[in-house]
């Protein structure tokens, strides 16, 4: 089987091309074709993601994108017949984004039908002005090449993209946590199979990585301010420096697995508050908030593990890739802790917004090795977003 999977959710524009062969979750997957464009030096100077200036690059990149998946996988489509009616479709679907009908539709008439079996979408959570550039780009392929469109949740993509090898998913062991971790989630969730997904706490304000660039913001540093807070903590840690600021953990002694970062990002702002930092105060700063926001999100995670017995844990979203977070995930699987227990980080490369992980989370859904009640209602995962489902 032959997959086109899309993520346009926020500011990266990313088409793959994946073939799977097997069954979900045994099947082994080589990823042809993989593409993305990254927005991020068109939002730097905003401090953060706009959503219409993402919908417009996503307009104008998403093609050629996708040109350039299928030139690394190879592929060469078949001249069909221009159909009128299909033509009247595309320019019906993509009506509110203008200009994309015209190039598609352009590109259709030179490539023809292509051999791809089944498209895989994001459709939530994620910015809506974005979501409907890639949603309305999947469907007027699929009216085109007449093949059948998956709507992907893209948290459920985090989840299998941490325990993605390159080739497999890994085998996991049931019960599984996983924590999500991005610029707009931060929540466990509890897994007894596949596709079965428990939520078992949330952020009740800010998600963890928008407390970070919030956090980079006040210290002057530059977007996106995750990697910026990493690097200077690191820089703080190699240096030995002294404590800045005694930080609070929000949260970390609650009986729930709920989390909270406004309060944390609101003690930064009134320990600097007029101050003029110098340099090696900011990193220290830096260090002590990662510290503590760490701090809070693995205390967290090893209780859900303990409360629920888990045999393995997952980390994903943006936010995994801190090292860190990382360093002290990994940490739990010791004797000290929980010597049996199994932890699956993703790669670097595949931690942040990305199509492979699009494709993996529709292969399973194809595969229809959910429940239909999940396959079609992924609200387990805390979506902010109405965008759960594709469109009637």
């Amino acid at each position: 089987m032959l997959l086109l999977s899309i993520e346009t959710s926020c500011d990266e524009t990313a088409i793959s091309i994946v073939e799977a062969v097997g069954d979900f979750p045994s099947a082994t997957y080589t990823v042809l074709g993989n593409a993305l464009w990254s927005q991020m030096d068109d939002h730097r100077a905003y401090g953060g993601v706009v959503p219409m200036l993402a919908k417009r690059e996503h307009i104008a990149t998403i093609v050629p994108v996708f040109e350039k998946a299928l030139r690394e996988a190879g592929l060469s489509g078949t001249k069909v017949p221009d159909s009128p009616a299909d033509e009247a479709a595309v320019k019906e679907l993509l009506l509110r984004e203008e200009g994309l009908a015209d190039t598609l539709l352009t590109f259709h008439r030179e490539h023809g039908k292509l051999p791809i079996d089944a498209i895989a979408v994001t459709s939530g959570p994620g910015l809506e002005p974005a979501l409907w550039v890639g949603v309305n780009f999947a469907k007027a392929l699929a009216q085109l090449w007449n093949v059948p469109v998956v709507a992907v949740n893209h948290m459920e993509g985090h989840v299998l993209a941490s325990i993605f090898d390159g080739q497999r998913l890994a085998a996991l062991s049931f019960p599984t946590i996983a924590l999500l971790v991005s610029g707009g989630h931060t929540e466990l969730l509890l897994m007894k199979d596949w596709g079965h997904y428990e939520l078992l706490g949330r952020t009740r304000d800010d998600a963890v990585g928008e407390a970070f660039d919030k956090v980079a913001r006040l210290l002057g540093l530059p977007y996106p301010g995750g990697p910026q807070i990493s690097r200077r903590a690191k820089a703080a840690r190699a240096a030995n420096l002294p404590r800045f600021a005694e930080l609070p953990r929000p949260m970390l002694t609650s009986p729930d697995l709920d989390f909270s970062f406004s309060g944390l990002k609101t003690a930064v702002r009134y320990t600097i508050a007029d101050r003029a930092l110098t340099d090696d105060e900011v990193s220290a700063l830096a260090r002590d908030f990662e510290d503590a926001a760490i701090e809070v999100l693995v205390a967290k995670l090893a209780k859900a593990v303990e409360t629920h017995a888990a045999e393995s844990v997952i980390v994903g979203g943006g936010v995994a890739a801190n090292q860190r977070l990382r360093e002290s995930v990994a940490a739990l699987a010791t004797p000290l802790h929980f010597p049996d227990l199994a932890v699956y980080l993703p790669e670097i490369t595949l931690s942040t917004d990305n199509s492979v992980m699009i494709a993996l989370a529709g292969h399973a859904h194809l595969e229809e090795k959910m429940s239909p009640e999940v396959a079609r209602d992924m609200r387990a995962f805390g979506n902010k977003s109405s965008h759960d489902r594709l469109p009637e």
